[in-house]
């Protein structure tokens, strides 16, 4: 019986190491499944400061509401489009603390030539949406970076996957192949609300969730 048993694992083994989504459904960090192709939500979260005093400057952009749950499809011209304006963005705005520009600890706008991490972050998702892409493909994402800092970084949420334009970086990511625990977004149903992207405490996050913890 044993030796059925063994050779049943070594024909299934090289199976799961073809597919690891299969084995155990792939890895699970801060409630987020790392080897699928989208975010993981888990309900509603408090805005940043900054963005709250973001939206007070520029109401404009925040007014955007939407009922569709679709995802933009990505395009050759459109993925183009979002590794010209990562790159663009990080070349032509120098890395500056909001300290030394506006002598204040956060505060979140739009650069010129100068500007923090959240302000690549807007620059970027504002001059994607002058080239058609809504508003909600385009959010403000709040990690914790490889040295355990806050940062700020722009998901690009498609129907291929979430993709990440970050100031560290020229190329377009997958959400999963950057070094950074997501702590919470912008809603893609109203761009003045945010979505936490960790499970309150006590809330066991695995592949049997309930749906209100979609990945749309």
């Amino acid at each position: 019986m044993y030796r059925v048993m063994l050779r049943s694992l070594i024909i299934v083994m090289p199976l799961l190491a073809a597919n690891p989504a299969r084995a155990e459904y792939g890895v699970w960090v801060d409630g987020q499944m790392m080897r699928a192709p989208f975010m993981r939500l888990y309900g509603h979260s408090l805005p940043p400061i900054g963005h709250i005093r973001f939206c007070r400057t520029f109401p404009k952009d925040c007014r955007v509401q939407t009922k569709s749950t679709d995802r933009f499809a990505l395009s050759p011209d459109r993925w183009n489009e979002l590794v010209a304006i990562n790159s663009l963005v990080n070349r032509i705005v120098e890395p500056t603390p909001d300290q030394e520009l506006y002598g204040e600890i956060e505060r979140w706008t739009y650069p010129e030539n100068r500007g923090d991490c959240e302000d690549y972050v807007l620059l970027k998702r504002r001059m994607l949406m002058e080239r058609g892409w809504p508003a909600s493909s385009l959010l403000i994402t709040v990690v914790t970076d490889e040295n355990r800092a806050g940062h700020a970084i722009l998901t690009a949420r498609t129907a291929d996957g979430d993709f990440i334009l970050d100031n560290k970086n020229s190329k377009v990511l997958a959400w999963n192949k950057v070094p950074y625990r997501f702590f919470k977004r912008q809603s893609y149903r109203d761009a003045k609300r945010w979505v936490s992207l960790k499970p309150r405490k006590g809330i066991l996050a695995h592949p049997t969730s309930s749906a209100k913890n979609s990945s749309r």
